[in-house]
C-alpha cells in the first residue's frame, strides 16, 4: 500500500512537472507570435510577397516588434499583409515609414523591414496602411550576377584576344623598342610647351591691346571711344557714298554720250561723219592746214620786217618799253 503512494506521488510529479514544460513551451512560442502581449495592427501592401507567410517576422531598424498575421491576394496585381505590432511601438511607427520584404540573412526566412522615413508624418494607427518599398529579391540578384558572370567572361576573352594581337603586332613592338623615340617625344613636348608658353603670351598681349582699346588708348581706342572720329567717319562714308552715285550718274551718262556719237558716225550726214568717212574732204582739210601754216609763216616774215623798217621801228620800240614797265610793275606788287 505504502509502495503504491509513492508510485502515485512520483506519477503525479511526472504529470505536473510536463504540464510545466508545456506551458513554458507554449509560452515561448506564444511570444514569438505575440500571442501573450498586447498588439494592434497596420497593412502594407504589394506587387509580389516573395514567398513572405503568415508568422514571419517583422524587424523596425533591425529590432523584432511583430509578426505577419495574415498574407491575402487582393486582385491579379496587389496582396496584402496584415501585421501584428507591439503596442509599445505606437510611439515610434509613422504613416510614411517604409515596408519592404527583406531575408534573414542571405538564405533565411522572409521578413518584413520597417525602414523610419523621418520626415516627422503623424504616427500610425491601429488599421493604418503603410508605404511599401519594393527590393531586390535574391532571385533577381542571382540574375544580375549571372548576366554580370557571362559579360565578364566576355570582356575576359576579349581581353585576351587584344592581349594576343599586341604580343602579335611586329609594327606596335618595333615602335616600343625604337630607342630613339623618347628623345623625339620628348622634343615634341618641349615644343608643345613652348607654343604654349607663345600662346599664352599672345593671348596676354591681346587682352592687353584690348584694355587699351576699351580705355580710349591708341588710333584703335580713339576711333571707337572718340564720337567726333565716328561722326566724321560717317560723314566720309556718305561722301563715298554720294560720290559713288555721281560716278555711276556719270557713267551712264558718258555711255550715252558715246552711243550717240556712234551712231552720228555710223548713221549720221553731218560733218563727223563726212571727216571720218570722205577721204577727199580729208584731204582738202589737210591741204588747206598746210596753206594755213605756210601763210602764217610768211606772215611772221612779213613782221619781222616791219619791225626793222625805219618807219614802224619807233612803233615797236616804244611797244617793248610799255611791256618792260609792266612787268616792273607787277614785279613791285609781288614784293
Amino acid at each position: 500500500m505504502a509502495k503504491q503512494t509513492i508510485n502515485n506521488i512520483k506519477l503525479g510529479f511526472f504529470v505536473l512537472a510536463g504540464l510545466v514544460a508545456l506551458i513554458i513551451a507554449l509560452y515561448l512560442i506564444g511570444r514569438d507570435t505575440n500571442l501573450f502581449s498586447r498588439n494592434y495592427t497596420l497593412y502594407a501592401r504589394f506587387e509580389n510577397t516573395q514567398g513572405l507567410t503568415p508568422g514571419n517576422n517583422i524587424r523596425y531598424s533591425g529590432i523584432q516588434v511583430g509578426t505577419v498575421k495574415k498574407v491575402k491576394i487582393l486582385n491579379d496585381t496587389l496582396i496584402e499583409v496584415t501585421m501584428l505590432i507591439e503596442e509599445k511601438m505606437k510611439k515610434f511607427i509613422h504613416l510614411n515609414d517604409h515596408v519592404s520584404i527583406s531575408t534573414d540573412g542571405l538564405m533565411g526566412n522572409r521578413l518584413l523591414n520597417i525602414t523610419p522615413a523621418k520626415d516627422g508624418s503623424p504616427l500610425a494607427n491601429d488599421g493604418d496602411m503603410l508605404v511599401t518599398k519594393k527590393t531586390i529579391s535574391t532571385e533577381e540578384m542571382l540574375s544580375t550576377l549571372d548576366k554580370t558572370n557571362r559579360n565578364i567572361a566576355i570582356i575576359s576573352e576579349e581581353l585576351k584576344n587584344t592581349v594576343e594581337r599586341i604580343n602579335n603586332s611586329k609594327a606596335l613592338w618595333g615602335v616600343l623598342e625604337n630607342e630613339t623615340l623618347p628623345a623625339n617625344l620628348t622634343a615634341s613636348l618641349n615644343n608643345i610647351r613652348r607654343a604654349t608658353v607663345n600662346a599664352d603670351q599672345m593671348v596676354k598681349n591681346m587682352q592687353g591691346i584690348i584694355a587699351d582699346v576699351k580705355t580710349g588708348k591708341g588710333s584703335l581706342g580713339k576711333i571707337i571711344s572718340d564720337t567726333a572720329i565716328a561722326y566724321n567717319l560717317n560723314s566720309a562714308i556718305e561722301k563715298i557714298k554720294l560720290v559713288s552715285d555721281n560716278a555711276d550718274l556719270l557713267a551712264i551718262e558718258l555711255n550715252n554720250i558715246s552711243l550717240s556719237v556712234k551712231k552720228e558716225i555710223n548713221e549720221g550726214k553731218g560733218p563727223v561723219n563726212a571727216m571720218l568717212k570722205d577721204s577727199v574732204l580729208v584731204l582738202k582739210l589737210n591741204n588747206s592746214l598746210s596753206n594755213i601754216e605756210k601763210g602764217t609763216a610768211g606772215f611772221n616774215e612779213n613782221m619781222e620786217a616791219l619791225k626793222n623798217n625805219f618807219l614802224f621801228r619807233g612803233y615797236f620800240r616804244r611797244l617793248e618799253q610799255q611791256k618792260k614797265a609792266e612787268e616792273k610793275k607787277k614785279q613791285a606788287k609781288t614784293n
